[in-house]
């Protein structure tokens, strides 16, 4: 059980970058650790939060584990936890 945190390597608003905050476990774990953190309800975008660059060492000294991106989708993916786009569009009909 781990609230997982990539590089922020993703251009964002304000010309910030934003790194992916995700947990292995649950939800309700991530939304625990993001409400902790500081973040909006805003920043939740599907299956993770979107981390300003200011905020990603506060998150490791939290307890966030930083991965690679690439382990962040695969450890998301092996969880359950993944919603992708086209899913959430099929949601919808």
């Amino acid at each position: 059980m781990s609230v997982l945190i990539d590089t922020p390597l993703w251009p964002g608003p304000h010309d910030r970058l934003f790194a992916h905050l995700v947990s292995d476990h649950s939800f309700q774990e991530l939304h625990a650790f993001a409400r902790a953190l500081g973040l909006s309800p805003r920043a939740f975008d599907r299956d993770h939060y979107d981390v300003p660059e200011f905020l990603h060492a506060r998150a490791l000294e939290l307890g966030a584990r930083h991965v690679g991106s690439r382990e962040l989708v695969t450890r998301l993916r092996a969880s359950g936890l993944r919603r992708p786009k086209a899913a959430r569009a099929r949601e919808r009909v």
